[in-house]
């Protein structure tokens, strides 16, 4: 329920508009409100027990949307409508809202279901990256620390192999093993976090397709959404999360592993889209590490599930005993096919740089 106090407050009178639930998000309580003369806007209570600091989301938001209104005017970023007293967002009790503006003719989808949307979405993505190039990043903080921190997960998934109980831990035996075999991906992140030519940049870190509002109809991109989690990082974050959640065509809740594969065009397609607009920025390390970027990602979600597992199941919300398990399992099994395609991956991304 919103209180009309909530409407109010930023300058709209409560009675002239009707409230709907909106989209498919599941960590902040979104709405549409619409009034006269179809004026809409959306409206969103922060989860403060994913985003403990509502106010480093509203600083960071506000420092990127100074810097391009400074450097790229052009460019469509969802800022914030600040309250009537000026502020990014709203304190109502122990509550914090938003609102943003709604962008006309947009919607957005929850999977890739053809290779324009994977392209369209990872240049949008890669065209944000671009436009951040170069801002200072001194007085961005992270609003949800260590988010993409592998040498945290892994350390975790480590303490959860020592300390689970022993019907878990004999349960998950073979899939930790094969977890456990490919901890050179967390021994190369080691090295690279402090590399300065692995440089921190201000990344979206959620690069799901649904992040990205796209034109109706002809699904042509039209800006990034969502985001919270725009903080600093690594190119490898949001490149990462978009092989991961691009390229396969079921999810990661899929338990028929046989239908986990990595599409060659779809992966062409995301990094087409994604280097267009940012490849001529990155470093050499970086290029060299773009492969490396979706084992990162689908490396570090796969241990947090197991790690969740061996601890009881105290974070992702399951369905069933062994849902995070089987959702490791999965990730296992993306990790794979995607090494075993690595001559043929490096080449697209060969491809898509030269071009």
């Amino acid at each position: 329920m919103v209180h009309t106090d909530i409407i109010s407050a930023f300058g709209l009178q409560p009675g002239e508009f009707s409230i709907q639930k909106f989209g498919s998000g599941h960590i902040n309580n979104t709405f549409l409100l619409t009034g006269p003369n179809y004026k809409r806007y959306i409206l969103q209570r922060i989860n403060t027990y994913v985003f403990r600091e509502p106010d480093v989301i509203a600083r960071n938001l506000k420092l990127a949307g100074d810097y391009l209104d400074k450097h790229h005017p052009e460019y469509l970023f969802i800022k914030a409508i600040p309250t009537v007293a000026g502020e990014e967002m709203y304190q109502h009790g122990d509550e914090f809202w938003r609102m943003i503006p709604f962008i006309a003719d947009s919607t957005s989808v929850d999977q890739a279901d053809n290779t324009r949307q994977a392209y369209e979405a990872a240049k949008q993505f890669g065209l944000m990256a671009r436009m951040f190039h170069g801002i200072d990043l001194h007085d961005f903080r992270a609003s949800i620390p260590n988010f993409h921190n592998l040498t945290l997960r892994y350390a975790s998934f480590q303490e959860a192999i020592r300390t689970a109980k022993e019907d878990r831990k004999q349960f998950a035996e073979s899939l930790v093993e094969e977890f456990l075999r490919h901890s050179d991906i967390a021994v190369t992140f080691e090295s690279l976090k402090t590399n300065p030519e692995f440089t921190d940049r201000l990344m979206h870190h959620d690069t799901k397709i649904n992040n990205v509002l796209l034109k109706k109809g002809t699904f042509e991109g039209i800006c990034v959404c969502d985001l919270d989690t725009l903080m600093p990082g690594k190119v490898i974050s949001d490149l990462g999360d978009m092989v991961r959640t691009y390229v396969c065509p079921v999810s990661e809740e899929e338990r028929d592993f046989s239908q986990i594969e990595v599409r060659d065009e779809y992966y062409e397609a995301l990094m087409k889209g994604y280097l267009s607009e940012v490849g001529s920025t990155l470093t050499e390390t970086e290029k060299q590490h773009l492969f490396y970027a979706g084992k990162f990602m689908i490396y570090m979600q796969g241990i947090r599930f197991l790690t969740d597992y061996l601890n009881g199941d105290v974070y992702y919300p399951i369905k069933y005993p062994e849902h995070n398990y089987n959702r490791a399992k999965n990730q296992l099994t993306l990790l794979q096919q995607l090494i075993n395609k690595e001559p043929q991956l490096q080449a697209i991304i060969g491809k898509c740089l030269a071009s």
